[in-house]
């Protein structure tokens, strides 16, 4: 269990969501299945627009009989507000939870055993006063940690996590190639499956209706995306997102979130067949597409 750190995310929000309805009410709106989570269990989903463009998205939990989404913590009173707009007469209650939760990422080989945690994609146990559970996009993302703020960094590390900051686990996460919200997807925007959340468990192929479903699915089994979320290595200086990628003088593609050496690209899937591919730019920096660990990506 070397190698084991943990960093308190104060850019990540909590939304609550509680009552009669509530796990109703978001089964009909966003693209997981509720049935997916408990308190032993957590998931990934996200909420779209009517058009299936991508709004937010949100790793799910329910704890002390009350469903949390982890989500953005600058758009999470605009992800309250989208929900409430299709409340109608659902008894349900939704509000911003910041001040009494904090969110704490644990990350490193054997974190998920370290908390006693089996190496399953969203296993959930009681933490602290709070609760912990293996990321469910990809177990290598590690343990996400939902606690009373300052409650669970004394059992952490106990546990044998050394404190690290919001840039080590950026690149962490860069290295895995995951999305982070806006900051790789553009709202009202991008599709889920643009941005991968079809191959990290983002979508329930199997629930039926939901909010912006009916593109998604079209797009998923006719096979229409074009572009993909992609992981690639920077040579320069890393390029700011929006940046165009550009191959033989033609766009092929725009820059998202990057760090030193990594960085993600939304990439059209037709600019795998360019045979100039060593030529990739972005501002002043040269690109090469690579695989994520976990196989995403063009």
């Amino acid at each position: 269990m070397a190698n084991l750190s943990y960093a308190v995310l104060d850019k990540r929000g909590l939304v609550a969501v509680s009552g009669q309805d509530a796990r109703t009410f978001l089964q009909g709106i966003i693209s997981q299945d509720m049935d997916r989570v408990g308190p032993m269990n957590a998931a990934y989903g996200a909420l779209l627009t009517p058009q299936g463009k991508f709004l937010h998205d949100f790793l799910i939990i329910e704890h002390d009989d009350i469903i949390l989404l982890d989500c953005e913590g600058p758009r999470a009173d605009d992800l309250v507000a989208r929900l409430r707009s299709y409340k109608l007469r659902s008894r349900v209650e939704l509000w911003v939870d910041m001040d009494r939760y904090e969110v704490i990422v644990l990350w490193g080989e054997g974190s998920a055993a370290a908390l006693d945690l089996p190496e399953e994609l969203g296993a959930a146990c009681a933490f602290a006063d709070g609760i912990a559970y293996v990321d469910p996009r990809i177990a290598e993302l590690g343990v996400r940690v939902i606690s009373s703020r300052g409650q669970a960094v004394s059992a952490i590390t106990n546990a044998g996590f050394v404190s690290a900051d919001f840039t080590a686990y950026d690149a962490h996460r860069l290295y895995l190639a995951i999305p982070d919200g806006s900051r790789d997807m553009i709202p009202e925007k991008s599709l889920l499956l643009e941005g991968n959340l079809d191959l990290l468990n983002g979508v329930s192929w199997e629930k039926g209706c939901y909010i912006g479903q009916e593109l998604t699915a079209r797009t998923y089994y006719r096979r229409l995306v074009k572009r993909r979320l992609t992981p690639v290595v920077i040579e320069g200086p890393p390029p700011l997102p929006g940046t165009a990628v550009i191959v033989g003088g033609n766009e092929v593609g725009k820059m998202s979130s990057s760090l030193g050496g990594r960085g993600l690209a939304t990439i059209r899937l037709s600019a795998q067949e360019l045979s100039d591919e060593s030529q990739m730019t972005a501002g002043k920096a040269r690109l090469r597409r690579v695989s994520a660990p976990w196989g995403g990506g063009v």
